[in-house]
């Protein structure tokens, strides 16, 4: 596939990523339309693909998605997360203890280097864990491959028991959306607070801020009754496969063969994570007036942009999700350095020089 034209090879991925996407969304499986470009994403850059989205179009996409996340945002999202304060922090701890583990098991018994098991197996916003990796001695490519595919297998697997749990209701707003609706200043408004947002983000230094700062400056307009946020579907469907391909297309052949001897170590790291995370979800459940699903979401260890577009296609507490992965962001930003340092230094490897 190297010997092909960029031209071809994004023509390629843009017909095989229609019809898989379409595909999915005619089987009513959430997210069909991240899931299908992500899943050829990953094919064509095992083939050999050299074409790679834009860091511009990626953060332009997260942006867009920011106002999506923004029509669903309130100041109500505080609420429960302040009356049941306890368990919200149990949780989040529970994950950061749980990461923790799988990181220094990830190190101990394989060939990983400290820094680069604790960072990969950290389960924050995967952008923001592969740019901080590398500033503490961590191999960038082996965490963004574990970061991604942990992202693979979480969105796919959030899918899966969405569309297993809620049946053909997961996949209902596929059935009725419009795709090309009337636009009007609502939308150009809307393309307005995406930009300012995402301006504004790296002088903010807020981690996944492309994502989170339009979803805030949204979240405020829209609440407050100043403007309501006008996304049309085809807009948000090409933010999804930009977001897809972004993460499918870092498959490639050299680093899956770089990461092979250690592949068997990162899947149990990662279902590892996977299975506690699932388990809060279900502790949640018990304890706060809030469905399995939007638990499920909410405990993912997956990337922040990815599991909103799964609780966007399906009938979850946005809020609650939304409230849950930002906090757990930013508590493992906070953390992240120590507990790569302490991995380093008593797992049993002798740190990189």
């Amino acid at each position: 596939m190297k010997r092909m034209s960029p031209a071809r090879q994004w023509a390629l991925l843009l017909l095989f990523s229609v019809i898989v996407g379409f595909g999915f969304q005619a089987c009513h499986l959430p997210a069909a339309l991240l899931l299908g470009p992500m899943i050829v994403g990953v094919v064509m850059g095992l083939l050999g693909a050299s074409i790679r989205v834009p860091s511009r179009c990626f953060t332009l996409s997260q942006g867009i998605l920011g106002c999506m996340i923004a029509q669903s945002l309130s100041p109500g999202i505080l609420t429960p997360l302040l009356n049941d304060w306890p368990m919200v922090v149990a949780v989040l701890f529970g994950t950061l203890l749980a990461s923790g583990l799988s990181g220094w098991l990830l190190v101990r018994f394989s060939a990983l280097p400290g820094p680069t098991g604790a960072w990969g197996s950290s389960p924050g916003g995967a952008s923001a864990m592969v740019a901080m990796a590398g500033d503490f001695g961590a191999d960038v490519r082996l965490v963004a491959f574990m970061q991604y595919l942990r992202v693979l297998f979480v969105a796919t697997a959030a899918a899966l028991v969405a569309r297993i749990g809620l049946g053909d209701a997961a996949g209902h707003q596929a059935v009725t959306q419009v795709w090309f609706p009337a636009l009007d200043a609502r939308f150009i408004g809307t393309l307005a607070i995406a930009l300012v947002g995402i301006l504004l983000a790296p002088r903010l230094r807020i981690p996944s801020g492309a994502l989170l700062v339009p979803a805030i400056l949204g979240a405020v307009v829209h609440s407050g009754g100043l403007m309501t946020l006008q996304i049309p579907e085809w807009l948000l469907a090409m933010a999804y496969a930009l977001i897809g391909w972004t993460v499918g297309l870092r498959f490639t052949r050299d680093i899956v063969l770089l990461a092979l001897r250690t592949l068997p170590q990162m899947l149990a790291s990662i279902f590892g994570l996977m299975l506690v995370c699932g388990a809060m979800a279900w502790g949640l459940t018990q304890v706060l007036p809030v469905d399995l699903m939007s638990a499920y979401l909410a405990t993912s260890p997956g990337g922040l942009d990815t599991v909103a577009i799964i609780a966007a296609g399906t009938k979850v507490d946005m809020s609650f999700v939304m409230a849950m992965q930002t906090l757990r962001l930013v508590t493992i930003l906070v953390t992240g350095p120590a507990m790569a340092r302490f991995i380093s230094r008593h797992a049993g490897k002798p740190q990189p020089t």
